[in-house]
């Protein structure tokens, strides 16, 4: 999300994926819940500060072996499994005993991701508050903001590529194509997109001046900052072979996603087209409720749409809602479409009989819990694996599209939809 930037694409296993808006964050896993609260590790930092609080601390170098076991009890008493007094007391010693002065907080963040770290899970990780704030902006569909996505332009200087409708931006007058000059009097010519989104969002008043460029000429905005609900779905219709075909964009599952996506769905009916497109393509996943929801609106009650394996144990979802669909429907999929965007595209091809075209997917075949801690920061960790509806685990594997078909070159010389192979092999085949 970058407001105010966009992050490259890279080509290894964890790639990053196109963004929606201001920050520089992947997604890529299905997170099945978010909790707040107090857990095993915040509990050993209150007991710290209350031992630091009593003096305790100060004297352990001293009597350490009282000390342990003076933690230990207040460990047994809050009923937490045996061994955070050894936790506890290697902490001690490298805070008090290193020859340098450590940073007890940064210790602590270590040893939470020394936990993760062991469990061999690239998706399993701890999240400064910092990153667990851009995180929480992409996944939540929402963020403070001016409302525009930008992109550093190849000849420099920072664009807006995108206006979000009824956003400060654009009740303000910013237009797409506007080039940044400078942000609160501070030039930005030189400034990539990340470095501007930084201005605007830090904004101390809650005010920003911007100053573009737009046909030669500079003009100045005086934008409030607000709440900005980012939009993830976008629509469109074709026409081929006499044939009305509905395309539907879903570039992340947020929270807000399923709202925006049957909103737009049906505006998208009441055109009364034939077959509809749905793209996932670069689509890194978000959240299951919200592909649970979406993929709800086209399966009737008794299909299923994925089932969960925990610890072996394998329970089938099924749609949620009365309502479903019996038209045409084709997939778009890509090697970046990941973990939701698989769930989708598995359950449209398994259990409603749409034709997955593009090239493998992702391979992402697990869902993690996201546990906000009272500091900001975030432990977000696997719970469970998920499998397409007929029991298919896509881990490492992905979904295999229907239809095989590469983007051509001439689309990333001149992306278009005319150039788009993908997008066109999809049109081809439902208006035969």
């Amino acid at each position: 999300m970058e407001e105010e930037k966009k992050v490259k694409r890279t080509s290894t296993k964890k790639k990053e994926v196109k963004n929606i808006e201001e920050k520089n964050i992947e997604v890529k896993e299905v997170i099945v819940e978010k909790k707040s609260g107090f857990n095993y590790a915040e509990v050993i930092v209150i007991m710290i500060i209350s031992l630091i609080i009593g003096g305790i601390v100060g004297s352990m170098l001293n009597t350490m072996s009282k000390g342990t076991k003076t933690v230990t009890k207040v460990i047994n008493d809050n009923n937490v499994p045996a061994g955070f007094d050894e936790f506890l007391e290697a902490y001690d010693n490298i805070v008090n005993g290193y020859y340098e002065e450590v940073d007890s907080k940064e210790l602590i963040e270590a040893g939470i991701n020394g936990m993760l770290e062991y469990l061999g899970d690239d998706y399993s990780v701890y999240m400064d508050k910092e990153t667990t704030e851009n995180f929480n902006e992409q996944v939540e569909g929402k963020y403070k903001g001016i409302g525009v996505e930008i992109a550093l332009q190849e000849e420099g200087g920072v664009k807006v590529t995108r206006v979000f409708d009824n956003s400060p931006a654009a009740k303000g007058g910013i237009k797409k194509g506007d080039v940044f000059v400078s942000i609160d009097d501070q030039d930005v010519t030189k400034s990539n997109a990340g470095e501007i989104a930084d201005l605007i969002r830090n904004s101390k008043t809650g005010n920003v001046k911007v100053v573009v460029k737009r046909d030669d000429k500079e003009l100045t905005f005086n934008l409030k900052l607000d709440q900005v609900d980012i939009e993830s779905v976008e629509t469109k219709t074709f026409n081929s072979n006499g044939k009305k075909i509905g395309y539907i964009r879903l570039s992340i599952f947020a929270s807000n996603s399923y709202s925006q996506f049957s909103k737009k769905l049906k505006e998208l009916e009441k055109e009364k087209f034939d077959s509809l497109i749905i793209d996932v393509r670069s689509n890194s996943g978000g959240y299951l409720s919200s592909v649970t929801d979406i993929a709800s609106m086209f399966l009737s009650k008794n299909k299923v749409i994925y089932q969960l394996d925990t610890k072996g144990v394998v329970e089938q979802i099924f749609s949620k809602t009365k309502e479903s669909r019996d038209y045409k429907v084709a997939v778009l999929i890509d090697n970046a479409s990941a973990s939701a965007s698989e769930i989708l595209a598995a359950a449209m091809q398994e259990s409603y009989g749409a034709t997955v075209i593009g090239t493998n997917s992702y391979g992402k075949g697990t869902v993690q819990a996201a546990y906000q801690l009272k500091s900001g920061a975030t432990v977000k960790y696997t719970i469970q694996k998920w499998l397409t509806p007929n029991g298919n685990w896509v881990n490492e594997v992905g979904v295999k599209p229907d239809i095989e078909v590469e983007l051509t070159e001439e689309y990333v010389n001149n992306p278009s939809a005319e150039t788009d192979s993908q997008l066109q092999k999809a049109i081809e085949e439902l208006s035969k």
